[in-house]
Order: C-alpha cells, then structure tokens, then sequence
C-alpha cells in the first residue's frame, strides 16, 4: 500500500482536507498584497522644486513659471529651479510668455512640492526619493526581495528538520513586521521591516505548498493548487490612497492566522520519513475521525506507516547537497531553478512598472490582475490534460515572446504594448501556478521542502534583480524588455529536460528520483522495512 492509497482509504479529498485547504489558502490573498504594495505604497506623484522664497512676496503669489524651468511647455522640471525668479518669463497679462535661455539652475536644495493626484501620501511624497533619490525605490523593493531569498534558503532547510509547521512563527512575524513597516519613522526602518517581512513571508509561501501537496490525493494537486494561485490572483487587487493604512490592512490579518494555525496537523508523510511513525499515526487517526473513516484510522499501525515509505541513510552532506549529489537530483534541481528565477524575474518585470504604461496605476493592476483568472483556469486545464511539462514550457515561452514584441511597438501605440504586457504577464501567472505544482512532485519527501526553497530561493533571486534592470534603461531603452523576455524563453528550453509527473506518486526518497531518471534498478533501490524480496522478484 502506497501513501496515496492510505489516503484514499481515510477519505481521499474529504472533510479534513477541504478545511485544510481553506485554511492555508486565505493568508495567501495577502501575499500577493504584500509583493506588490510598492506599485501604491511608493508611487511617484507630479512633482516640481519647491520655489526659493522670493522677498516681500508669499509662495502663492509668484508664479511657478518664474521660479521653476518647464519641460516643453507641459509641465515644470521635477529636479531643478531658477536660481532668481525670471520674472521677465512673464507676459503682460501675468502669463508665462517667453524662454529661460540660459538662466542659471540649481537642484531642489529647499525640497519638493507633490501635487493632489491618485498618489498623495506614499514613502516617496514622505521621504522625499525622487531625483538623485529617486533609485531609493527600486533599492527598498529589491531588499523586500532579499529578505524572501534568505528566507527561502532558510525556512526550506528548517522546515525539512523539524517540521512545516514552522508556519507558526512565520504568520506571526509577518504580522509583527508589516505593522512594524506601517509605524516606521524613517526610510532605514522601513527597509528593515521589509526585509524581515520578506523572511516570513518566504516561509509562509513553501510550507503552505507543502501541506496543500503533501495531504491531498494525486487527482486533487492540479486544481488545488490552481485555488490556491486564485487566491494570489485576489490579493492583487488591494488598495488605499495612504500608504500606512494600507500596509496595515494587509498586515494585521497574519495574527488571525497564527492563532488559527495552531489547529494545523504536521504532515505524517514529513513525520514518517523523518522516523516519527507514532506522531504520523496519531495524526492520521485524527483525519480519519474527520473524514468519517474512524474505523479505518483504527486500524493503522506504526508498522504499516514505516513500510509506507522507503527509508535511507542520513543523506551525505545533508539535504542541501543532497540536491546535486546525484544526476538525477542535478536535472531536477537545474530545471526548477531556472523555471523559478525567469518567472519570477520576468513577472516582477512587468508588474512593478504599472506608472510606466501611461495609464491609471489602479485601472492597470485591475486589468494585470484580472488576467491572471482565465490564465490559471486555462493552465489548469493544460496541467491536467496535457502535462505539467508542456503547461510550464508553454507559458514561459508565450511570456518572452509577448514582452519582446513590446520591443517594436511604439510608445505613441500605449494601448497595444498594454495589451502585449498583460497577455505576458497572465502568461507567467500560468507559469507560477504550473511551478508551485511541478516543482513539489519533481522533488522527494525528504528533502521537498529544501527543494522548494531553492525555487523559492531562485524566484527571489529573480525578484530582487528585476527593479534593478530598469535602471539598463540609460544605455538603451529597449535593454529591460531584450533581458525580461529572453529569460523566459531560455527557461522555456531547459523545462524540456525535466521529467513529466502528471498521474505520478509523490517520490519518498532521493532514489526514487534516481530510479525515475533511469539511473539506478529497481534492485538498487533500498525496499519498505517490512518488506522482502526475493531474487526473483517475489
């Protein structure tokens, strides 16, 4: 009997599991809230310097024309000022009428005014980052990021030694730095906090895969995790006019889930492997007097769990080396980090430059949101019928195609490369939700945790560069589309190298993977405790 037939007989997809899958899916609306929040929370409004103070005259009486250079006539220059009013700039009516020349000029030395529009208080409108400031931006998104990769690292390995329910801690510090962010006096304690979030919010995203994988039947992973990709897809859609209360908002729901999350039972398949057979069965016991299968759960024993799955040695060099110590285990860990980082790094590309379409930053993350509902719904249909292989390749692929068309589509065209980046971008929300999925199969029990934070390391990895690739736009502008788009299509090629899993047991132990690839006979693959074999194979 095979872990997937134990949980059929207990209820397959039953009570237990649906509640389960409720419960780790709704802290995932405010994940995607988080990742996103600095397309409100540090938007750049219209800006100009603030007027030198002109004698005997008060602010609102001397003209910005006089005091501050213009761009063309639209509208004035956001970094520099007049270093003496031009008042021949004005015409006899009062009106600007006339050129600057080559009136001297100075940086904004006395600050900036922010004008009323869709961004009235963000980190930007507080802590002044525009002009020479203004790379400051992408900087703090990018340490957001940082935080995430370490925590992939960290909550992977944690994880895998003592358990997903590492969960806990991870809800309440998400919690405590989120509102830690909100109340931040300065931009360096902004950024801490961040980071810190960014830690937490890392292990919240592996261990809830991990749980949704590792309790639900074979038949069921494809569309739960799609509602779990859904839920994603909702948490993009927050937003308020001010930026503490909206760090707020999607911050004090994490205590309301560390409170519930106690309720949570550890995974008896992480338990088994790890040689707690007694704390798996009493787990599983549990299940079963939820799922109405009582006298099933009865009769398990510790013996018939140890022979559920196949035990091996402690892995030389731990679980971290044990990701490239075999040929198999390299293909598997190559591949999802590669699919991992260009999604990520193509996806954090497009969704963090909403300013940079032309439209309204709400009107756009509506739309880049919305497109992420018939993605998934199609990438689950893709899953399901044609494989994981051809879903995750596929999307990566339709992704760089679309963000390098955008290459010879001309800014007078705003509505056209719109189009092209929300179709990309609902390309790579099919390709998170293929990866969260292919990624837990590809990887063993024993180390799938480990496994998932080096996705998870990857993605951040991807994240983090991705603000700062805007910056390539000073040698050309065309340099952040050629390097977001060929990522994709790179990952796209290398995904034809991993094996395919739809309808497959989860693997147990690194040999699995091995015996998968066609390394090793099933001869060398070490059997179930109870079990014996023959020499003919009986």
């Amino acid at each position: 009997m095979s872990f997937v037939e134990l949980l059929a007989r207990l209820g397959g997809m039953g009570r237990f599991q649906v509640t389960y899958v409720a419960a780790l899916a709704i802290p995932l609306l405010m994940l995607a809230s988080h990742n996103l929040l600095q397309n409100f929370t540090a938007g750049v409004p219209e800006h100009h310097c603030r007027p030198r103070p002109v004698a005997n005259a008060s602010a609102a009486t001397v003209p910005l024309a006089v005091s501050v250079p213009w761009e063309g006539q639209l509208r004035p220059q956001r970094c520099r000022r007049f270093l003496e009013p031009q008042w021949h700039l004005l015409g006899t009516n009062g009106s600007a009428n006339g050129t600057a020349g080559e009136a001297a000029t100075e940086p904004c030395h006395d600050g900036w005014t922010y004008l009323d529009g869709i961004f009235r208080d963000t980190i930007v409108t507080e802590w002044d980052l525009v002009c020479d400031s203004q790379k400051l931006r992408q900087v703090a998104q990018s340490i957001y990021m940082a935080g995430i990769l370490l925590g992939s690292s960290l909550f992977g390995v944690l994880s895998d030694k003592f358990g997903r329910r590492a969960l806990h801690w991870c809800y309440l510090q998400l919690g405590a730095m989120g509102v830690g962010t909100a109340a931040a006096p300065s931009l360096l304690v902004y950024c801490v906090c961040r980071f810190l979030t960014g830690l937490a919010m890392a292990g919240v995203s592996l261990n809830s895969a991990s749980l949704c994988m590792e309790w639900i039947p074979t038949e069921a992973r494809a569309v739960v995790g799609t509602i779990n990709g859904y839920c994603y897809t909702l948490g993009q859609f927050a937003g308020l006019p001010h930026w503490r209360q909206l760090q707020l908002a999607v911050s004090l729901p994490f205590f309301v889930f560390f409170f519930y999350s106690w309720l949570y039972v550890e995974s008896a398949r992480w338990q088994v492997t790890s040689g707690r057979p007694d704390l798996a069965l009493r787990g599983l016991r549990k299940v079963a007097r939820v799922n109405g299968r009582k006298e099933e759960g009865d009769k398990l024993s510790e013996e018939v769990l140890r022979a559920l799955v196949r035990r091996e040695p402690p892995l030389p060099g731990g679980a971290v080396a044990a990701l490239v110590r075999t040929p198999g285990m390299r293909t598997v860990s190559c591949g999802v980090s590669f699919v991992w980082f260009s999604t990520s790094f193509a996806y954090y590309g497009l969704a963090m430059d909403l300013q940079g379409f032309g439209f309204n930053v709400y009107l756009s993350q509506l739309v880049f949101g919305a497109v992420d509902i018939p993605a998934k719904l199609l990438s689950v249909l893709v899953i399901s019928c044609l494989g994981r292989r051809v879903a995750q390749g596929g999307s990566l692929a339709l992704a760089g195609l679309c963000i390098l068309a955008n290459i010879f589509v001309p800014s007078e065209l705003p509505a056209l490369r719109m189009a092209f980046a929300v179709i990309g971008k609902g390309a790579l929300a099919a390709s998170f939700n293929c990866a969260y999925i292919f990624s837990g199969e590809l990887f063993p029990t024993v180390i799938r945790q480990t496994g998932m934070g080096l996705g998870g390391t990857m993605a951040r990895v991807g994240g983090m560069v991705a603000p700062l690739v805007r910056l390539t736009a000073d040698v050309t502008p065309v340099l952040p589309l050629v390097i977001y788009g060929a990522a994709p299509i790179v990952s796209a090629i290398a995904t034809a190298f991993l094996p395919e899993t739809r309808n497959a047991a989860l693997p147990e132990t690194v040999q699995d993977i091995e015996r998968r690839a066609g390394h090793v006979q099933d001869d060398d693959v070490a059997v179930p405790l109870s079990s014996t074999k023959s020499k003919d194979g009986a």
